[in-house]
C-alpha cells in the first residue's frame, strides 16, 4: 500500500499555499529521491494558447526552489504535440510556454522540449507489455537524472481524467510513441483541404507521400508513423486517424508510463494538483468551468496510487451544477462519468498496476 501525500487549498498569514507545497514534498520524500548534481526533468503541460486551467507557474518555481536547495539542476519540460496547434514543434511550443508564464524569470529554471526541434528526437525503451514491446520516449527525459512530474488533475474525453499515468504516458513519448498510443495506421489526408503544396512530401523521410489527383496521398506501408507531415502541413489538411478504442489507448498509454520511468524507479516523485478540474484536456484553447471546487494537492513516489487518489478524492466532492456535468453530482458520483458517460476511467488504473507502474491501494496522509 503506497502513501498518498495530501494538503487542501486552506491557507493563513501563518502557512501559505506555496509552503504547504514544500512541506509536501519533504513528506513525499523529495530529499530521498533528488540527489545533488541531478540533473531533474520537472514535467508539466505548459498549457495551450487561450487555456488557463494549466497548473500555475508559481507553483512550479517553488518545486524549482526546493529542488535547488537539495543541489539538483532542474529544467522544465514537455513535448510536441501530434495535433497541428501552438505546440507542434518546440519553437512554437516553447513560445506559448513562455506566454502562458513560463518565463525562465518566473520558474528559474530553463525550458527543455524533451524529443527535441520536430519531435523526432527519442529513445527506444525496452517494454515488457501485454501489447507493446518497445516504447519511443523523449530523449531529455530518457536521460535526465531523476524525474518530478506535475500533473494537471482534470477530465479528459479519452481516457476520463488525466493525471500522474497520462503525464508519464502521452506527455513523455516522442510524436511517434502519441502515435502509436492513438492510431494504429497513417495519418489521413482530407483531400478537400488539401492545397497540393507539397511540403508534406519534402518532410517525409520515408517516401510514402505523392500528390494524386490534386491531393496528397499517404501510403499506409511506407509510412513510419512519425507524423512529421501533420506539423508542416498549412492548412491542416492531415491528421491522426482516431482509430484507436478508449479502452486500447489507456491500456497503450498505461505501458508508455511503465516505460518512461524505466531506470528511474528510486529517483521520480509525483505530484498532482485537484484544481481548475476542468472537463477537458489543457490541449485546448480554452477551459470550461470545473466541475467540482478546488480539493488540494497530492503526493507520491506511486503515479498508479497518486491518480486513484485523486480520482476518489473529485468523485467524494459535490459537483457544480454551473458546469458540463450531467451525472453524479452528489458526494460519491462518478464525476468522470457526469461528463464522459461512455469512458471507463478505471481501465488505466487497472493496466497501470497491472505492468508493475504501482498499486492502487494507497494510505491517504493529510497534512
Amino acid at each position: 500500500m503506497s502513501k498518498v501525500f495530501f494538503a487542501d487549498m486552506r491557507a493563513s498569514h501563518k502557512e501559505n499555499l506555496f509552503d504547504k507545497l514544500a512541506k509536501l514534498l519533504a513528506l513525499a520524500g523529495l530529499s530521498q529521491r533528488v540527489q545533488e548534481g541531478d540533473l531533474t526533468a520537472v514535467k508539466i503541460h505548459f498549457g495551450e494558447k487561450g487555456n488557463s486551467a494549466f497548473i500555475r507557474p508559481i507553483f512550479a518555481r517553488r518545486v524549482v526552489d526546493e529542488l535547488k536547495k537539495l543541489g539538483a539542476r532542474p529544467f522544465l519540460t514537455d513535448s510536441s504535440t501530434l495535433y497541428p496547434g501552438e505546440r507542434k514543434e518546440a519553437v512554437s511550443a516553447l513560445s506559448c510556454g513562455i506566454e502562458n508564464g513560463f518565463a525562465y524569470a518566473v520558474v528559474q529554471a530553463p525550458l527543455i522540449i524533451s524529443d527535441g526541434l520536430r519531435g523526432m528526437s527519442e529513445v527506444t525503451v525496452p517494454m515488457a507489455g501485454e501489447l507493446l514491446k518497445e516504447v519511443y520516449i523523449g530523449t531529455d527525459i530518457v536521460e535526465a537524472d531523476s524525474l518530478v512530474a506535475l500533473s494537471h488533475f482534470k477530465c479528459h474525453e479519452l481516457t476520463g481524467f488525466g493525471g500522474a499515468i497520462k503525464n508519464l504516458g502521452m506527455g513523455c513519448a516522442s510524436r511517434r510513441g502519441k502515435l502509436v498510443q492513438h492510431s494504429t495506421v497513417a495519418p489521413v489526408v482530407a483531400a478537400k483541404r488539401c492545397i497540393a503544396c507539397s511540403l508534406c512530401i519534402r518532410a517525409c523521410a520515408h517516401g510514402a507521400i505523392v500528390i494524386s489527383d490534386g491531393a496528397a496521398v499517404i501510403d499506409p506501408l511506407l509510412c513510419a508513423g512519425c507524423s512529421r507531415c501533420i506539423t508542416v502541413c498549412p492548412v491542416k489538411a492531415i491528421d491522426i486517424q482516431w482509430n484507436e478504442a478508449a479502452e486500447l489507448v489507456m491500456r497503450k498509454m498505461a505501458e508508455y508510463a511503465r516505460g518512461a520511468v524505466t531506470g528511474k524507479q528510486d529517483k521520480m516523485l509525483f505530484l498532482n494538483f485537484i484544481t481548475q478540474v476542468s472537463p477537458a484536456c489543457d490541449c485546448y484553447g480554452h477551459c470550461d468551468a470545473p466541475i467540482v471546487n478546488d480539493v488540494g494537492i497530492c503526493a507520491s513516489h506511486d503515479p498508479v496510487a497518486l491518480d486513484q487518489a485523486c480520482a476518489d478524492l473529485v468523485n467524494q466532492a459535490r459537483g457544480n451544477e454551473s458546469s458540463a456535468l450531467q451525472t453524479g453530482h452528489e458526494p460519491g458520483g462518478d464525476k468522470f462519468r457526469g461528463v464522459y458517460p461512455h469512458i471507463p476511467w478505471e481501465v488505466q488504473l487497472e493496466h497501470a498496476e497491472k505492468v508493475g507502474l504501482g498499486s492502487r491501494k494507497y494510505e491517504l496522509v493529510k497534512l
